[in-house]
């Protein structure tokens, strides 16, 4: 006799279905305007892509120094014939040590917190930089910056009124983030009228505006230099920042993946550990993050970096080693990265020259085009930037008429918000499909009401930065002219 045969058959998972914390998360940099992009180069047309910070994809240069330890030590039989005389002796000499202080090899686990001898150079690297003490202990190796400001998010989400300051204009890893974690944002205005430098009474105004609408606040997150705004805080804003946090019991997130990135005369890129630690200051919590994608290495797909934790209590630390260990390690091509960022060719070894003119190369590069761009759309009437001082972006303001006599001012908050993401969307995708230029609205960033903005790499070739701000020119003036007429 057969037995009869059920079957349970369940619908096909909808959106409905789908984590709605998700669903609220956006990501402006890789959002509609950049799969546009991606359809138009597929049918033919060339694309200036100026929406995200990945240098390489835009004909960077790796630095041969880290590629070549990076490739004996995923291949150490080159190491052992007659293919290593094609590597100066110091890489050798660099990829041997590494072997014999991770036997286990480039395809191995590493311990959690990431490989020991890794992070003492990440605390000796602290130390030259700073002229201040760093304990090797209280560094993590992560799959990039991200992983680390995603992993301190965890640690101190622990209500669902828990809330984050963060700068407006941010970048979108916070807000998706907040969002992600069930959290809660605290919008605060950078000042574009002051070099995008933070303000005290701004910073009360919006730590009381959250509070009144019943957030309780942990952090605030600063990036320094500035995503997207290009700008470099003074040790004085940096010390005031700090006060802030101690007033109100604050933890902050330094974001300093783009420390390297410094082009303004007499300007310097100064960590808040090193203002913290002039302070005297061992109450505030400190987490800051560092990375290879960034700087003059570029090197996005390696995926490394390092967060260091200060004034934090060793079983609170040892949750966050908990939470890495629970993802294993960082890979361990990044975190080999991270140490032959924080700790590269010295004078005398073969490969020191090299490695300088190559770094020179691409820092004086990027200088010139963050010039050539800023004075470019400077001269455009109904545009106007802070020449980016640092990072590799520009937050470009633009002015555009109401045609349609709409009156903003009536509108409410939300209204107006709406209102303006339209029209920079609009922008952005109609300079898209004109020139080809791909960049970001300014409302996937934040702006203040009543301002509509767009963010721009300076990454592309400097061909490419001229063609680009000769091309905005021409789209713009044609735009604004449209809108009168209409």
């Amino acid at each position: 006799m057969r037995r009869a045969s059920f079957y349970i058959i369940r619908d096909m998972i909808k959106l409905s279905d789908v984590n709605h914390r998700l669903q609220k998360a956006h990501y402006a940099v890789r959002g509609r305007i950049v799969q546009r992009a991606q359809e138009l180069e597929e049918q033919g047309r060339k694309i200036i892509y100026c929406n995200i910070g990945n240098p390489q994809a835009l004909r960077q240069k790796p630095l041969t120094f880290v590629r070549q330890v990076l490739a004996l030590l995923e291949y150490p039989e080159l190491m052992d014939g007659p293919a290593a005389a094609a590597f100066p002796a110091d890489v050798v000499r660099r990829a041997r040590a590494v072997m014999e202080k991770n036997p286990n090899g480039m395809g191995a686990y590493t311990q959690s917190a990431g490989i020991p001898f890794i992070r003492r150079a990440v605390a000796n690297f602290i130390e030259r930089r700073d002229g201040i003490p760093a304990d090797p202990n209280h560094i993590l190796l992560t799959d990039g910056a991200s992983k680390g400001v995603q992993a301190v998010f965890t640690l101190l989400t622990n209500r669902e009124n828990d809330g984050y300051m963060i700068p407006i204009p941010q970048y979108p890893l916070y807000s998706a983030t907040i969002d992600l974690y069930g959290a809660r944002r605290i919008d605060y205005y950078l000042d574009e009228a002051n070099r995008w430098e933070l303000n005290e009474p701004e910073l009360e105004r919006s730590l009381a505006e959250g509070k009144s609408g019943g957030v309780n606040p942990v952090a605030i997150a600063v990036i320094n230099p500035g995503n997207p705004t290009g700008a470099v805080l003074p040790r004085k804003n940096i010390g005031m920042i700090i006060r802030f946090a101690k007033r109100h019991g604050l933890a902050i997130l330094a974001d300093e993946v783009y420390q390297e990135n410094v082009y303004g005369e007499g300007l310097e890129f100064v960590s808040f550990a090193r203002v913290m630690h002039e302070l005297g200051e061992k109450e505030v919590p400190l987490f800051s993050f560092h990375s290879v994608s960034k700087g003059f290495l570029g090197e996005c797909g390696q995926r490394g970096g390092y967060m260091e934790v200060r004034n934090l209590p060793d079983d609170v630390f040892a949750e966050l080693i908990k939470l890495q260990s629970i993802g294993l390690c960082a890979n361990t091509a990044g975190q080999i990265t991270t140490y032959l960022m924080v700790d590269p060719p010295a004078p005398g070894d073969e490969s020191y020259g090299l490695y300088e003119k190559e770094k020179g190369a691409v820092l004086g590069d990027l200088k010139a085009k963050a010039e050539i761009l800023g004075r470019g759309l400077n001269a455009i009437e109904g545009m106007s930037v802070n020449i980016p001082e640092g990072a590799m972006y520009a937050f470009v303001r633009f002015d555009l008429p109401h045609a349609d006599g709409t009156d903003p001012a009536a509108m409410t908050p939300e209204e107006r918000r709406k209102y303006e993401a339209a029209r920079d969307n609009k922008y952005c995708l109609r300079l898209l499909e004109s020139t080809g230029i791909c960049v970001v609205p300014g409302s996937g960033f934040g702006q203040q009401p009543g301002t509509l903005h767009f963010r721009t790499t300076f990454l592309p070739p400097k061909e490419d930065i001229t063609a680009l701000v000769e091309k905005m020119k021409k789209f713009h003036v044609s735009y604004v002219e449209k809108l009168r007429e209409s």
